[in-house]
Parts: C-alpha cells; sequence; structure tokens
C-alpha cells in the first residue's frame, strides 16, 4: 500500500494508519473507528490475488468462522467491508505481540507457560465445539493483549466439521511442518480435533523448552522423526508436564489424549484462569438454552451479508439454508416442526433450541437431514436457521418449498406483521 493510500478513509468509516504486519492472505493495518473512536487492526485481502492463487474458498471460510468463534481468546472479528477490489476484515486489535516474540528470547517460566496453555486450550476446545478445526497452530498466531492474556488469530487454513468426508475425517495437508501432526502428514485422513491437540502439544513443548521437539535441516529426516514420535524432554520439564506433553504428542492419534482429559491433568489443574468461563456447547443438544445473537451475528444474518458477493465472478448455486424472524414462542416452532415431521414421516431430535428433523429412507444421496436452531434477537424476537445436514440439495429445496415453508406460514413474522403491531 502507498503512502497516499494510508491515512485515507475506509467506506467513510474506518481511518487507516500504519502497518502492523502481514497475515495469510493480506497485510495488516491500524485502523480508527471515525464514529466510535475504537482502534482496530485492518486486514485488507486483494480479491485479484484470492482468486488467482484459488483461495477464494477459503478467505470465505475465514469469515465465516472468525464470524462462529467468538470467545475472550480468540481475535474477535468486528465486520466486514468490501470495494471491487479488495475485502477488509476489522478485527480486535491486540497490542502486545506475538507469542512467538517471547519463546525467541527463550524458555518461559512454567506457571507463565501454564496460564497461556490454559487459555489456547480453553480457546481451541471451544472452537472444537463449534466443529471448527484450527490446522495451523503455532507460537506466531497466537497473540498478547496488554493484560498478557493469549489470542488466538488466523484461521486461514482452518476447516468446518462440514468438510469431512464419508469417513468422518478431513484430508487436506496443510500447517507449519514443525507443528503438524504425524497423521496429516501421512494424506490418510486425520481428526481435526486430534490434529490440533498434536499442535497444542509442541506449542507448550515450545513454551517449556525454547526449542522445537521436532527439528532437522532436512525435511525428509523431519517428517521421519515426527512419525516416531522421537523427541527428548529437557531435564529441566517438571514430571507433570513431561508426562503431558508426551502424551499430546502420541504419534498414534486413537491413543492421543482429549481435551478433556487433558484438562484433568494435575499439571493443568495447577492453573489458575483469570476469569476464563467455559462456553457452553452450541453444538450439544441435551439442556442447551437459546443463544443471543451480538451485533455481528445479526449484521451476517441479513440478506445483505452475502459471502458469495465478496467475489464477482462466484457463481450462485443453489442455497442450502434460510432464515427467518418469528415472535412466536420457542415451544410454538418445535409444535409446529413435529406436526411436519408427523406428517412427511420424518424423525426428530430436539432441545430447547434446535430440532434437527431426517427421514426414515435413503433418497438420491443418503437420507434428506434438516437442523432448525433458534436465536434470541430480544425477548419477543427470534431469528430461526434452517439448513441441510444430510442428504441431496435438490430433494432439501423441494421440501423447503413444498413442505417447510407452508407449514411455517403463520410463523414467520413479516414488517407488515410489525406494522399492525406498531398502529
Amino acid at each position: 500500500m502507498s503512502n497516499e493510500d494510508r491515512n485515507r478513509v475506509l467506506h467513510g468509516k474506518y481511518e487507516l494508519g500504519r502497518q502492523l504486519g502481514h497475515g495469510t492472505f493480506g497485510k495488516v493495518y491500524h485502523a480508527r473507528n471515525l464514529q466510535s473512536g475504537k482502534n482496530v487492526a485492518m486486514k485488507i485481502v486483494s480479491k485479484e490475488k484470492v482468486i488467482k492463487i484459488g483461495m477464494t474458498e477459503q478467505v470465505k471460510r475465514e469469515i465465516a468462522v472468525m464470524k462462529m468463534v467468538r470467545h475472550d481468546n480468540i481475535v474477535n472479528l468486528d465486520e466486514v467491508l468490501a470495494s471491487k477490489s479488495k475485502i477488509y476484515f476489522a478485527m480486535e486489535l491486540v497490542r502486545g505481540g506475538e507469542l512467538f516474540s517471547k519463546v525467541e528470547k527463550g524458555r518461559i517460566k512454567e506457571d507463565e507457560a501454564r496460564h497461556y496453555f490454559y487459555q489456547l486450550i480453553s480457546a481451541i476446545d471451544f472452537c472444537h465445539s463449534r466443529g471448527v478445526y484450527h490446522r495451523d497452530l503455532k507460537p506466531e498466531n497466537l497473540l498478547l493483549d496488554e493484560q498478557g492474556n493469549l489470542k488466538v488469530t488466523d484461521f486461514g487454513l482452518s476447516a468446518f466439521s462440514e468438510q469431512l468426508r464419508q469417513d468422518g475425517l478431513l484430508h487436506t495437508s496443510c500447517g507449519t511442518p514443525n507443528y503438524v501432526a504425524p497423521e496429516v502428514i501421512a494424506r490418510k485422513g486425520y481428526d481435526g480435533a486430534k490434529a490440533d491437540i498434536w499442535s497444542c502439544g509442541v506449542v507448550l513443548y515450545v513454551l517449556l523448552a525454547g526449542f522445537m521437539p521436532f527439528h532437522e535441516d532436512n525435511i525428509v529426516s523431519l517428517y521421519r522423526k515426527i512419525h516416531r514420535g522421537d523427541f527428548r524432554c529437557p531435564p529441566w520439564f517438571s514430571a507433570d508436564a513431561r508426562r503431558l506433553i508426551v502424551r499430546m504428542l502420541d504419534p498414534n492419534p486413537n491413543s492421543r489424549i482429549s481435551i478433556s482429559k487433558i484438562m484433568q491433568t494435575s499439571w493443568m489443574k495447577k492453573a489458575v484462569p483469570r476469569s476464563v468461563e467455559k462456553e457452553e456447547d452450541p453444538q450439544g443438544c441435551e439442556g442447551k438454552q437459546i443463544e443471543t445473537l451480538n451485533a455481528f451475528h445479526i449484521i451476517s444474518l441479513s440478506q445483505g451479508f452475502d459471502l458469495s458477493a465478496l467475489f464477482e465472478n462466484e457463481k450462485n448455486e443453489g442455497k442450502e439454508e434460510m432464515r427467518f424472524a418469528t415472535t412466536k414462542t420457542p415451544s410454538s416452532l418445535i409444535s409446529k416442526l413435529e406436526e411436519l415431521a408427523d406428517s412427511a414421516k420424518l424423525s426428530v431430535k430436539k432441545s430447547d433450541s434446535s430440532v434437527r428433523l431426517q427421514a426414515r429412507e435413503n433418497g438420491r444421496k443418503g437420507k434428506l437431514g434438516i437442523a432448525a436452531e433458534m436465536f434470541e434477537l430480544a425477548p419477543s424476537l427470534m431469528v430461526v436457521e434452517v439448513k441441510k445436514c444430510g442428504g441431496d440439495t435438490m430433494e432439501y429445496n423441494q421440501f423447503c418449498r413444498k413442505e417447510l415453508r407452508p407449514a411455517l406460514k403463520d410463523i414467520i413474522w413479516t414488517s407488515k406483521e410489525h406494522d399492525s403491531r406498531s398502529d
């Protein structure tokens, strides 16, 4: 970006300042919201470059992921703006620099490492609960705020659970070689959550040791060491830390420790979290409460926020989701969906804020599955998101048009209804 481009105003809202760094797809600048005075980090991505190198889907995925994962230890995305040639990410400004800068100076004390690691695991556990796998965890992608709290960033290589193949595994090899799990290198399919745990284990080792567990100048030799889990813990590691790292850097993903087990280890129980509260698992079905939408969710749910429109040459294929607002109660919506399921001979699985309908017989591409989730905008207004979670898209669209929309015609809120209430 040229000097004359700096300090210009974007969309009449943000004034750009100095360059802070660069991410996977573009440069990051300091910017100030002229309306609120809030300082943000503005990531600027060239559409032409993204399209040219075939990264369109990854940029759209990064936006979608950052919209979903709102957590104290994850860099928040305020909004996304776009021009004809560029996409602008207005993100939380994290002033403490990269965790990598601390590690470059040498190993850090065990209590401090535990503090950062606790926050890292809390953030990654939350991502996994939303079906998101980071796939590029390393100290360079872990930032620190002015209070010394860790913030995970750079979701450019992340994956959704929707990307799993029929074997339930991911198949794209990605990440930084020294931090990548052996099963990712093997290209035989891998569990994204278990691969992230391996990377977290490497991060913890680096924090405590000040150097890598796996390091070779020759990439083939490096991969051999990773496949064998061939590393040694320095003598200054405590016994509890050594046991935890060995279980995280287990080359067999099937016996590798899980996050829930990590939190139960004696080493982790010594952690004193700084008001880090465990988020409720939004994917769980039992006892789930209705989620309240924040401002960014509301923007993203609006018709004007279509990620496909960010790229002018994208083909608009059949949508696999629909959203509507309602002033009815959750129980009345659930009752309507149960009635529909009964008449259409679908099975029902429900919680306080979601309903899943599934066909009992296979269609063109397996059994049709439909999920409806409810989000509270206000005490008397909800947004309902309906999406396909299995089966054929054509069958899903046909079901929505012929069965679902007519069944919910008395539930869906319209501006006409709002006008009559205001009289």
